[in-house]
């Protein structure tokens, strides 16, 4: 379900896909306030730079798949090392695939890697208070409320209020987060 975007093999599946759900995702789409908001990577230079990102240890890309066909995207960003062991999951899925648990279980298996493979320690996941859907995810995982962060993230244009939500390896200590996400949806 989580594999890595292909820069040629995925390429038009992605293009259609982001082109057929750019009114859906608009208004959660990060966006680079200023000057360089107009300026926007194709995608070979966004799968190169996220690969770049990788090699460097900030980001974990992952293309979102269900039945063979890319559905949407998820990562880990701003990963910190040393006494801090934590990372940021954002994502995206494209409109019609929306409401049959493709989210929550995709983040998290990102979540189990995260702090099995990866070695981290605490991840986060940042939402606008309007987001009901990405709300809907973290509330079937369980996740941590740990408050709202003001202007948090530039988001289609402004800077956006976002609610936090986190979980630490701690509060699994006897499941992986798939095994709670199926708990609590009885699957």
């Amino acid at each position: 379900m989580l594999r890595g975007l292909r820069a040629r093999a995925d390429k038009r599946e992605f293009l259609e896909l982001r082109s057929a759900n750019a009114a859906w995702t608009r208004p959660w789409d990060s966006t680079a306030p200023g000057p360089s908001a107009a300026t926007s990577m194709s995608y070979s230079q966004m799968v190169h730079a996220q690969d770049r990102e990788a090699r460097e240890g900030r980001l974990l890309p992952f293309a979102v798949e269900r039945d063979g066909e890319l559905v949407g995207q998820m990562h880990l960003f701003g990963i910190s090392r040393g006494a801090l062991l934590s990372a940021s999951a954002g994502y995206w899925i494209g409109e019609r695939y929306t409401g049959r648990s493709i989210t929550p279980f995709a983040l998290a298996l990102l979540i189990d890697h995260a702090f099995g493979d990866a070695g981290l320690h605490r991840i986060e996941v940042n939402i606008r208070p309007d987001n009901d859907a990405s709300l809907r995810v973290v509330e079937k995982l369980g996740l941590r409320e740990e408050g709202l962060r003001k202007r948090y993230l530039h988001i289609n244009g402004a800077w956006h209020d976002h609610l936090t939500f986190a979980v630490t390896v701690e509060e699994l200590p006897s499941e992986t987060m798939v095994e709670r996400f199926r708990r609590r949806v009885g699957g």
